[in-house]
């Protein structure tokens, strides 16, 4: 009797969950991100632990929480910006070697007593400078380095490394202010940042080529807003983004008055409502390949919205420490389904050439909604109490939700945004210098005149395309003469901004393209012609 063969043992890696971790490249990277946040929690409990006995100023103590944010919501743009023009590997390694130099600072200040409560302010804020430069760049990055099939289950794994870094960095960080004191902090988050520095060295990364000199920074700021302005499923992830935060916020933002209103309730309570929260988000991340298949985008961020707001007034309306525990859980798992539908969604909007400028726009809209949540829910605890503030925040989620039905994220199928070449490169028979400008390109087209409806509405997408790779203007005139002749103009603002749109095309301006010349009457295609300003002197 022959013995059948023992099948493989599954590898953990086989788990949906978390195969895009079989990847070596995303672990590494992943591993590098995990580090990351880690020092950035650790660094935010050290610093404000430390800021108490330099100063007895309430105001001082609450300012190094904003000294640490604020970088996030100042730098987001020119951070999404130069994570654009730059070598993203490098870029990334840096603001590593950044958060270790100014980590090793702060041990060295500390340790010889020279540190004072402004120069750890200004540090902190040094330390927030680092942070907020990394994450536009490794939003980037991930797109790059999974397949979009694994990309939704990729960004629920970055949101895993935030939880843990969220549970364990202020408990490593207790533990050894307890035991060696702030300093032993800081010289471990220096470590941990080499350490990241190291991995993110590691990757080989593929190089951006190009025959055209780099963009420069104002103008990829500029090009980078007006591709989120022109984008309309930019428009409502950045909306549904910042009012979620705006709401979801309030309960977070007044936890620690939360947990002592609580029976039973103090400070070791707050810690294990962190947790509960960042414990639900991990839970529902591993469970997140299953309810795909279940639920859409929308979906999720409806009803994740409905939870997070039922379980927000739970924990306020019934306040036993055995009710909030699992509410706070329950709170988590909301609050990822959420974030990675919207965070996901965004992805998936963005061409590889804007992404990381769009996605710092993105994070900005974040931030900006929690840190008004935080105002305003602030505001309302102080006229009213924190249990009636924590159930208005909670009511308006849903109401904004259910007055705003059209908004939809999942609104047509994701474009596809695969770099593709247009089929006619610019060329000039007289010389140009790359910075000569403004161009101006004219197309002529010939319509039936019956079809004049349906050709606007393809040329309504045709100027927000040319708007988002980065013209300055654009329009579409009709011949008063001849019935069905139309022009079409759009500007650059120099002559290399213009063979820049070669390289921003892709196989979705492609499938456009084929729609306007569906509408073309001509023998050939429509008639391009190219035009650069001349600039005049006065006499």
């Amino acid at each position: 009797m022959v013995t059948p063969p023992t099948p493989p043992t599954p590898h953990w890696t086989d788990t949906p969950a978390v195969a895009p971790l079989k990847g070596p490249v995303f672990r590494m990277l992943w591993l590098a991100w995990l580090a990351a946040n880690l020092t950035m929690w650790m660094n935010d409990v050290a610093a404000a632990w430390l800021m108490t006995t330099l100063t007895t100023s309430p105001v001082m103590v609450a300012l190094v929480q904003t000294a640490s944010t604020l970088p996030v919501f100042l730098l987001g743009l020119p951070s999404g910006a130069l994570a654009d023009i730059v070598d993203r590997r490098r870029y990334f390694a840096a603001t590593q070697l950044w958060v270790s130099v100014n980590a090793v600072l702060l041990a060295l200040l500390s340790l010889t007593g020279l540190l004072t409560a402004p120069l750890l302010l200004a540090l902190t804020f040094v330390n927030g400078v680092g942070l907020a430069m990394r994450w536009p760049v490794f939003a980037a990055i991930v797109p790059d380095i999974v397949s979009r099939e694994h990309l939704p289950q990729a960004l629920a794994l970055n949101g895993i490394a935030m939880n843990l870094s969220r549970v364990i960095g202020p408990v490593l960080a207790g533990a050894l202010i307890a035991a060696m004191g702030s300093v032993a902090v800081f010289a471990l988050n220096a470590v941990l940042a080499a350490v990241s520095m190291a991995l993110i060295l590691r990757w080989k990364s593929e190089p951006r080529t190009s025959t055209l000199p780099g963009e420069r920074f104002v103008g990829a700021m500029r090009t980078g807003l007006q591709h989120v302005r022109q984008s309309p499923r930019m428009k409502v992830i950045l909306l549904r983004i910042f009012l979620f935060f705006l709401q979801s916020t309030a309960l977070l933002a007044l936890l620690p008055l939360v947990a002592r209103g609580l029976h039973g309730g103090g400070p070791a309570s707050f810690t294990l409502l962190l947790a509960c929260l960042g414990a639900g988000a991990v839970v529902a991340a591993l469970l997140f390949p299953r309810w795909r298949m279940r639920f859409t985008r929308d979906q999720f961020v409806r009803w994740g919205s409905f939870v997070h707001a039922a379980m927000s007034a739970l924990v306020v309306v019934v306040p036993e420490l055995w009710m909030a525990f699992p509410a706070m859980f329950v709170c988590g798992m909301a609050w990822i389904s959420v974030a990675n539908s919207l965070t996901t969604a965004a992805q998936m909007a963005l061409p590889n050439w804007v992404r990381a400028r769009g996605m710092s726009i993105y994070q900005m809209a974040l931030m900006g909604g929690a840190a008004a949540g935080s105002l305003v829910w602030g505001q309302v605890a102080g006229w009213l109490d924190v249990q009636l503030a924590v159930l208005v925040a909670s009511v308006s989620g849903p109401v904004v939700l259910l007055l705003t039905p059209g908004i939809r994220v999942d609104a047509g199928a994701d474009e596809d945004l695969t770099p593709a070449r247009p089929l006619a490169s610019a060329e000039a028979t007289i010389p140009i210098d790359p910075d000569d400008g403004p161009v101006m390109v004219t197309v002529e087209y010939r319509i039936e005149p019956a079809r004049a409806a349906d050709f606007a509405q393809v040329m309504q997408a045709t100027r927000r395309a040319r708007l988002r790779q980065g013209a300055l203007s654009w329009g579409l005139f009709k011949d008063t003469t001849v019935p069905g002749r139309y022009i079409e103009y759009f500007v650059d603002e120099t002559w290399v901004e213009h063979l820049r749109r070669a390289e921003r095309f892709t196989a979705a301006d492609v499938d456009l393209r084929r729609q306007r010349l569906g509408f073309h009457l001509g023998p050939g295609e429509p008639a391009v012609r190219r035009y650069v300003a001349e600039s005049l002197v006065d006499t």
